[in-house]
């Protein structure tokens, strides 16, 4: 092997693991002039700013006395960004295996240096070989892309949907206006169109909510419609407001927390307005939509004491 190319690979090996390059140090590894080693690392500078893909720089770090090589920050997560995120993916368990992993994988590799990668790596190892895939073991990651589109085009799209409790796939014509994330699955927020003849008017006033994963197939029509609630408040409110993935008319409910951490409420409750405060606890006021809520509320036992469930008119 040519002895330059020999030196460029060894410099850039060693700046992937991290090492700092000084110049004076690198000419007497490899025997040439300064002038020479500097010439290599202006050909590894160069290479990385060519493949933008990398989104690493190569900086000559004062405090260090050498050159080091860094994750461009306006164009990269971090380190630590990397660890969090693939933590959170594990942990939701929304995806099986074979769609999940290769995400996890194309995120490890934006660690650097190299060293930095097997660390992550190392740390989620555990989590991804005791991985539980969700039980419908369905891949859907290739057809969200198809859907946000739809959504964010405001186009009819028709639907075969498998219900949970009906062994039958019923045929829907809908108005999709979000996909959302909750405990395991993704979500489908649409209104149902009133018929074929009159797609631009809901059926309800308020959205039915769709698991991605039984939606079993799909099709985005060329027809686009209207959003109708867009007068009465703003997409992010209206998310706010179905973080319980039931349908529903839009709701008040009112309830004093007799808990220790009135966060976790505030947290569940996007909307949730504390109108109250006594010894006893707090008195919670917020809008949610359907009655997945009441489920939520029976089950925190003696520390929740509905008081206002009334629908608003």
């Amino acid at each position: 092997m040519d002895k330059k190319i020999h030196r460029i690979i060894s410099l850039y090996d060693r700046l992937i693991n991290g090492e700092i390059l000084v110049k004076a140090d690198e000419a007497k590894r490899h025997g040439v002039n300064e002038k020479s080693i500097q010439r290599d690392i202006n050909d590894i500078r160069a290479h990385f700013a060519d493949e933008a893909e990398y989104n690493r720089e190569l900086i000559y770090d004062r405090s260090k006395k050498g050159y080091v090589l860094i994750q461009n920050s306006q164009k990269s997560l971090t380190n630590s960004e990397i660890f969090t995120v693939c933590k959170i993916l594990l942990e939701s368990r929304s995806l099986t295996k074979k769609e999940m992993f290769p995400i996890i994988d194309k995120l490890l590799k934006c660690c650097a240096p190299y060293k930095n990668y097997l660390q992550v790596a190392d740390l989620i190892s555990n989590e991804k070989f005791h991985y539980l895939e969700p039980h419908h073991g369905q891949k859907f990651v290739e057809d969200m892309w198809d859907i946000s589109s739809a959504v964010y085009e405001h186009r009819l799209m028709r639907i075969r949907y498998q219900k949970l409790k009906e062994p039958d796939k019923v045929m829907r014509l809908i108005q999709p206006v979000g996909i959302m994330f909750s405990e395991y699955y993704f979500y489908l927020c649409a209104f149902i169109c009133a018929g074929e003849e009159m797609p631009d008017v809901p059926k309800r006033p308020f959205p039915t909510i769709y698991r991605i994963d039984r939606i079993a197939e799909y099709e985005i029509l060329s027809e686009h419609f209207r959003v109708p609630y867009a007068d009465r408040f703003q997409e992010g409110e209206f998310r706010k407001r179905i973080q319980f993935m039931f349908g529903g008319e839009l709701r008040t409910i009112r309830f004093k927390y007799k808990g220790v951490s009135i966060e976790s409420v505030l947290d569940r409750f996007p909307t949730a307005e504390i109108i109250g405060h006594d010894e006893s606890g707090w008195t919670i006021k917020a809008e949610v939509y359907g009655d997945g809520v009441d489920i939520w509320l029976r089950g925190q036992g003696d520390i929740v004491e509905v008081t206002d469930g009334g629908k608003l008119t």
